[in-house]
């Protein structure tokens, strides 16, 4: 049978406090509850399309159905034009399988909303500017103030660095900046505590800082010395992690303080996690207790008191 019902919300007879999505010539799996109100979720309630007469036949049949039709098809037009205020009330959303019918008008939350049934999001807050975040190990760093998160560096690993660079000391054509911290997995995969990481990276970080960086620039014109100020075991978060740091001189320029902070990451996956911290000694460089600060601050993503930290170190 053809039906001349346009488009439209349907009360749906085998689920009574429902409406389902009519396109003209068949049913489809659009559905929502009854008293949804219009101008929030799409288009307004309108009588179900015609069905077949049960019983009957001949000329006052036909005729009597026609009539049903007409007055069926004026009742739902009118509707129509009533309730979209002008809008298009087709469904705004495609929906694969079958229909699913709503069992309440509010959430419980386990939808992921707000119990109401709003959307809630749970992103890492990325955008906060008073965080590095290091979504791949579950971590988020205080920024100090004045300092940049660059989008891209030489080294493909989560960085933030003070905002103003100068032009390195000693023969390298390229510029430096007085402070740079990075976070990233560690490579060490056959060392399985933190103590061990720490002690092996340490070299490795100083050397990457200070004496001949990823591109082969000897900045510094090299390292001729170091002295470990300390090494040690202390909380990070949430996990029991290492510390080392050292004092190097290098042959150009002041030096600096480097410092390897290693840990298990708190996403649990046991795989150590190694921050790095360089300062530019001197003058110029930040003061060695933003160093401190910075490592204290270090939270899983998602911990309530990781927010804003950064707006309260200095440079």
């Amino acid at each position: 049978m053809t039906s001349s019902t346009p488009p439209g919300w349907y009360p749906d007879a085998g689920l009574p406090a429902t409406e389902r999505w009519w396109d003209g010539t068949a049913w489809t799996a659009h559905t929502r509850p009854r008293d949804l109100a219009p101008q929030q979720f799409g288009p307004p309630p309108a009588p179900a399309p015609p069905v077949p007469p049960r019983g009957g036949s001949g000329p006052r049949t036909a005729v009597l159905a026609a009539v049903g039709a007409v007055l069926v098809a004026a009742v739902v037009a009118g509707a129509v034009v009533v309730g979209r205020g002008g809008g298009d009330d087709r469904p705004r959303t495609a929906t694969s399988g079958p229909a699913r019918t709503p069992t309440s008008d509010a959430s419980d939350g386990s939808d992921g909303s707000d119990g109401k049934g709003t959307p809630t999001s749970s992103a890492p807050p990325a955008a906060d500017p008073s965080l590095l975040v290091d979504e791949l190990d579950g971590i988020t760093l205080p920024v100090p103030d004045g300092w940049e998160k660059p989008s891209s560096t030489v080294e493909d690993v989560t960085t933030m660095r003070t905002e103003h660079s100068y032009d390195c000391p000693g023969d390298s054509a390229s510029f430096c900046y007085h402070a740079t911290v990075t976070s990233r997995t560690a490579t060490q995969t056959e060392l399985t505590s933190a103590e061990a990481v720490a002690k092996a990276d340490i070299k490795d970080a100083a050397n990457s800082s200070y004496d001949r960086d990823l591109v082969g620039n000897r900045n510094y014109d090299g390292i001729t010395s170091h002295t470990q100020l300390a090494s040690k075991s202390l909380s990070v978060a949430g996990r029991t992690g290492y510390l080392v740091r050292w004092r190097v001189r290098t042959s150009a320029g002041p030096g600096g303080y480097v410092e390897t902070v290693a840990f298990p990451s708190p996403l649990g996956t046991e795989s150590m996690v190694v921050v790095r911290l360089a300062f530019d000694a001197g003058a110029a460089g930040p003061p060695l207790g933003t160093m401190d600060t910075i490592t204290r601050g270090i939270r899983p993503i998602g911990d309530a008191t990781s927010g804003g930290v950064g707006s309260s170190i200095g440079r």
